[in-house]
């Protein structure tokens, strides 16, 4: 019989028992509770919280327009409306060392199990866009240790993000790379682009060494290769953070585009998921449950 005062495993803790298991894990992006919460349905074990979809989802693009303070309410639906582990695109953490250790310390309090923090200057800029500046391998060091330093539970996941493949070239990254290792990231998130040849240099110099992050983006800009390649080479996990979002964008406006054409929504309802199915995606019948043992 079950200790029913026996605390379950805290989402960080998860998520490191993800990251020691054998296999890639794969990650569904998210950027709101809904999508949070198709991602849990579909299967995924892991959640990702998309910074551009995020931003685009209010009306901006990525270039560092969102604050934190928005992020980390977004976030904090989106945790709340899962129970897999939740990572969140931080940004560059908002700041130096110091606002870095308050980014931290709000994710953690809005129940992700880890993030991910970026060696670029403000505005940052979607990985995938040309016109981004860095901030020196030093600062972005010292921003590392602040953040596991910052952490309240130990098992949060700190994952740093180096942009230099794309600014200062492979090499340069690779040097980043090692200097964000060595001052304890917990995980390393290269932003690539497309020769394989950068890719396989990025996995053959780090395969075993820390565990790597893959961003399967849309952009063109990455090799798009299956999760069991991607396992081989020595990613651990594989994440998929602005799919939801970009199909969510061309559903909407394919549907509002038919109804403003025909005065009538009757052509588009095989687009759509059916009533009470949509209610039921956010759990509506727990709530009736809830309901009913409470007396509401």
């Amino acid at each position: 019989m079950s200790n029913p005062s026996a605390k379950s495993p805290t989402r960080a803790r998860r998520l490191r028992d993800l990251l020691a298991a054998p296999g890639a894990i794969m990650g569904g992006g998210a950027h709101d509770g809904l999508s949070a919460r198709i991602v849990e349905q579909s299967g995924f074990p892991l959640c990702v919280v998309t910074g551009g979809g995020s931003s685009v989802m209010r009306g901006y693009p990525d270039v560092g327009v969102v604050s934190g303070e928005e992020m980390v309410a977004n976030a904090r639906y989106i945790a709340e409306a899962v129970d897999i582990p939740v990572i969140v695109d931080a940004d560059n953490g908002y700041g130096n060392a110091i606002n870095v250790m308050r980014t931290v310390r709000a994710f953690e309090q809005a129940g992700t199990a880890g993030l991910h923090i970026e060696d670029q200057a403000w505005p940052k800029r979607c990985g995938h866009m040309f016109g981004k500046t860095l901030v020196s391998k030093a600062e972005m060091v010292g921003k590392i240790k602040a953040a596991l330093d910052a952490r309240r539970d130990d098992d949060f996941v700190i994952i740093a993000r180096c942009d230099a493949v794309m600014v200062e070239g492979v090499d340069a990254a690779l040097e980043r790379g090692e200097a964000y290792r060595e001052a304890g990231a917990d995980m390393l998130f290269m932003e690539m682009r497309e020769p394989m040849s950068e890719l396989i240099a990025i996995a053959d110099r780090f395969r075993g060494r820390i565990p790597l992050h893959f961003n399967h983006s849309v952009s063109g800009m990455v090799p798009r290769l299956p999760v069991p390649e991607l396992e081989a080479l020595g990613f651990k996990t594989v994440c998929f953070y602005v799919h939801a979002a970009m199909a969510a964008a061309k559903a909407m406006r394919d549907v509002l585009t038919e109804i403003r054409r025909t005065g009538n929504s009757v052509s588009t309802l095989d687009q759509l998921v059916g009533f009470e199915e949509f209610w039921e995606l956010c759990g509506l019948s727990k709530i009736r449950e809830l309901e009913k043992r409470y007396g509401s």
